[in-house]
């Protein structure tokens, strides 16, 4: 299989869209930090996070960029760029906000993937990430049972190829400019063998965090 075309199919595997639990946390995030100006989603996908964003009525432009072609059921004033994220971003425009939610574990190079998030954000503005959670108590026994992370075994190859981990993710903010990064959790977590099953829910809402939540996400600040 020629590589485009792999990359293709794995994107495809993604299915172009996350959770609404993560959705929750980026919209709250950003309405609760009064998030203004312009947004680019890295990773738009179906453009789902978009229209929601642009009921909001809150910000001036927002724009997605995917390998998915645009979706005929997009808001007009949303605008579209359809290319490979594996590939240096060929734009020179930056945004007060870029978005990157459950994309970087699909992608090959995290290094350069940070490099061009870092071009697209303004002095200033913020990069906010969110991926799947290596450090929770179900994706550390899946690693030391399976030999993987959780979200890393089985039917999620070849949709999901690079995992992550705070620290990395710490280290490559450094090494772009950013601000030392913040993270914030889903408090959503399946329990290990009953996915169906959250921890929350076996303790009234007392589990959360890091151990206790399937997805994570990083807030970094460009600096002025």
């Amino acid at each position: 299989m020629e590589l485009t075309e792999a990359r293709r199919r794995a994107s495809e595997l993604s299915g172009g869209t996350s959770s609404s639990v993560i959705k929750d946390l980026v919209t709250t995030y950003l309405e609760t930090e009064n998030t203004t100006g312009s947004l680019l989603d890295f990773g738009a996908g179906k453009g789902e996070l978009l229209e929601r964003l642009s009921r909001t009525g809150r910000f001036t432009s927002l724009c997605g960029i995917d390998l998915f072609s645009r979706s005929a059921e997009l808001t007009p004033e949303i605008r579209w760029i359809q290319q490979d994220l594996n590939d240096p971003v060929g734009i020179s425009e930056k945004f007060d906000t870029v978005i990157c939610s459950e994309v970087i574990e699909h992608l090959e190079n995290p290094r350069q993937v940070f490099r061009s998030l870092k071009e697209l954000v303004k002095p200033g503005g913020i990069l906010l990430l969110t991926m799947p959670n290596q450090e929770s108590v179900r994706s550390y026994l899946s690693l030391v049972t399976k030999g993987h992370f959780i979200f890393f075994t089985g039917d999620t190859y070849p949709a999901h190829i690079t995992a992550l981990l705070r620290l990395d993710l710490a280290r490559m903010c450094e090494e772009v400019g950013f601000l030392p990064p913040r993270f914030l959790y889903t408090n959503t977590g399946a329990v290990p063998k009953m996915a169906r099953i959250s921890w929350q829910k076996i303790s009234f809402g007392l589990l959360k965090g890091r151990l206790f939540s399937d997805n994570v996400a990083m807030v970094a600040k460009n600096p002025n």
